[in-house]
């Protein structure tokens, strides 16, 4: 039997090149039974003239299948599905059951929505997406990183990739964090004071999991990072909250019970503000009297394009009582998930052991390829642009702020990549934000930094990683306008 052409159909949303989807095409018609053992294949130039396509990239997809065992050359015969292709598999009909589980006893803790940064999942369809976090693609080192991927691939690399590491992390990474990342934050470590996570949220999980119990106390500030008021709610510790000022925290507000502080000196979040070496002094003498231990989330620290970042607080800890926490979401990408911590031997081997129970270890592909972009000088270089960039971006925002009369809240002398606002009056920032939506521009209302039943209404958060410099003056112009409306009517 020929298979026919018709039966060859190009997706053009497909992410892969020509040549892989046309073996999708064969792999998936011989593993559902379609083409069978000992078809004809249609001819190269018979194939590349019905799609329209180079002969050379089907003739380079039948090889490739070939090597696979998917199909086998008969000389001037042609291509044919080979005899040893893998068979089918048995598809049965599946049998749907109705759950008679009452799940609402059966669930035993929920985990409230509002605790998550709520966006529309097609945010990129907004002409104006003011959205904190989001890789610009236009800025992204997309050429080195895929070599550093592939080479991470390599034979060489094999057991990397392959096989189970017992827990331990990849040295080469290690040794590169601690060799050009550290060191830029005035932090010296050892590799058995490094562990990798997967990301900063996992950080602070497994630290929260390994130092609070249901009768210490953990000190938040107030806005602070939504998932760490939901991680120290589901420990069942004691908590505390710290308003923050225009230099983040202030230590004289600790409580004397408090076994634990997390904080974000150098680029508080969500207010962006800073805390400065004296205040950063004072809470590590405060530490060191009232015998507490300090997990720093050192947020965002090589995007400080407004002057050089001050030096972390783990920088000049004494004591060993600083567990620091960096992370390659802003740098790299988010969906890369891969952070660390460095902290005094004892800690970090609990945290490794905790790590070992939940997922062993980060997967060594993520590691070794991140390892070699570091390694290669391809992170600075894109820490560089990035920086650039949001420079411009940010004073281009500012300037569009100005002119609308819009009220910046934070102090934003740090730089980073969000500013954060005071909503008009007498405008909740949550409505603004849904009003806008119908403008097209999409801002993200301060509700989940302050906590379930305590948001205020008068803030919100306008990030600028994800915008063109040249669409913020119109965006921040629809915000005044909309803000303006509503104001009006009340």
């Amino acid at each position: 039997m020929v298979v026919a052409v018709e039966q060859f159909i190009l997706d053009p949303a497909h992410r892969g090149t020509l040549q892989r989807q046309l073996q999708e095409i064969v792999t998936n018609g011989v593993l559902s039974g379609r083409f069978r053992p000992g078809d004809r294949m249609p001819s190269s130039r018979g194939l590349a003239r019905h799609l329209g396509i180079s002969r050379i990239t089907v003739t380079l997809a039948y090889t490739d299948l070939v090597a696979s065992d998917y199909l086998t050359a008969r000389g001037r015969s042609g291509y044919f599905v080979s005899e040893s292709a893998p068979e089918p598999a048995p598809m049965p009909t599946p049998a749907r059951s109705e759950s008679r589980v009452d799940w609402s006893r059966a669930i035993g803790q929920r985990f409230p929505a509002s605790q998550i940064i709520a966006r529309p999942e097609d945010w990129r369809r907004y002409r104006y997406p003011f959205i904190y976090g989001q890789t610009d693609a236009r800025l992204f080192d997309h050429q080195n990183w895929r070599k550093c991927a592939l080479q991470a691939l390599g034979t060489r690399e094999f057991r990397t990739l392959t096989e189970d590491s017992y827990g331990r992390d990849d040295p080469f990474l290690v040794d590169q964090i601690i060799r050009h990342i550290l060191p830029r934050r005035g932090i010296a470590a050892d590799p058995s004071e490094v562990l990798i996570t997967m990301g900063a949220q996992n950080a602070l999980w497994t630290l929260t999991q390994v130092l609070l119990t249901q009768r210490r106390t953990a000190v938040m500030e107030r806005p602070c990072y939504p998932a760490l008021r939901g991680i120290l709610e589901r420990s069942r510790c004691l908590t505390a909250e710290i308003p923050v000022d225009d230099h983040g925290l202030p230590p004289d507000a600790i409580p004397r019970e408090a076994d634990v502080v997390f904080v974000t000196p150098s680029h508080q979040c969500p207010t962006s503000a800073t805390m400065p070496v004296a205040r950063r002094r004072a809470l590590l003498a405060r530490a060191e009297r009232d015998d507490f231990l300090v997990v720093e989330d050192d947020y965002e620290p090589e995007l400080a394009f407004h002057g050089a970042p001050a030096p972390a607080l783990k920088s000049l800890d004494r004591g060993g009582r600083v567990a620091y926490i960096g992370s390659f979401a802003k740098s790299l990408f988010p969906g890369l998930r891969l952070g660390y911590v460095v902290a005094p031997e004892p800690l970090i081997r609990e945290l490794r052991a905790l790590r070992w129970l939940t997922m062993r270890h980060v997967p060594g592909h993520l590691q070794r390829a991140t390892a070699f972009f570091l390694a290669g000088g391809h992170l600075d270089a894109q820490v560089h642009r990035l920086a650039r960039a949001f420079r411009e971006r940010r004073s281009v925002a500012e300037r569009a702020i100005a002119a609308h009369g819009l009220q910046i809240a934070g102090t934003g002398t740090f730089g980073g990549s969000s500013i954060w606002m005071r909503a008009p009056e007498d405008v909740a920032s949550s409505a603004l934000a849904q009003a806008l939506r119908d403008c097209d521009v999409l801002i993200e209302p301060a509700g989940p930094f302050f906590g379930p039943g305590r948001d205020p209404e008068t803030h919100y958060r306008l990030a600028y990683s994800s915008i063109a410099a040249a669409d913020i003056p119109e965006g921040i112009a629809r915000i005044a306008g909309t803000g303006a409306r509503l104001t009006e009517t009340g």
